[in-house]
């Protein structure tokens, strides 16, 4: 699994790395044919005086490429909700891959 973090208009520290890489864990234990993942964290301006911290995410699967976006006050925070959007995605997919037609019982005769 490739996996790259980047940032935009923020420096991605060691601590922030290790966190998302932590979270992201949850996503592959989840599915294990995740061939590729983008993550980008940037800081926004916005009219208002407030900040707003965004996480985007590109997963690309065996089948599939899926995309999340979180934006929150706080980077943690926005990247807990990105997790759990692409788990939820994940998981959803991994359901939709699997078999659920089973053998019909052979009469007996």
């Amino acid at each position: 699994m490739n996996l790259t973090i980047s940032g935009h208009h923020l420096e991605v520290t060691p601590a922030l790395r290790s966190y998302v890489t932590q979270k992201l864990d949850r996503v592959i234990r989840h599915f294990d044919q995740v061939v590729d993942v983008k993550v980008l964290l940037t800081v926004e301006k916005q009219k208002e005086k407030e900040k707003r911290q965004r996480a985007e995410c590109n997963i690309h699967v065996k089948g599939n490429d899926m995309f999340a976006e979180s934006a929150h006050e706080d980077l943690y925070a926005a990247v807990d909700d990105l997790v759990d959007k692409l788990d939820r995605q994940v998981v959803r997919h991994k359901d939709r891959m699997q078999d659920h037609h089973h053998a019909t019982a052979k009469r007996a005769m």
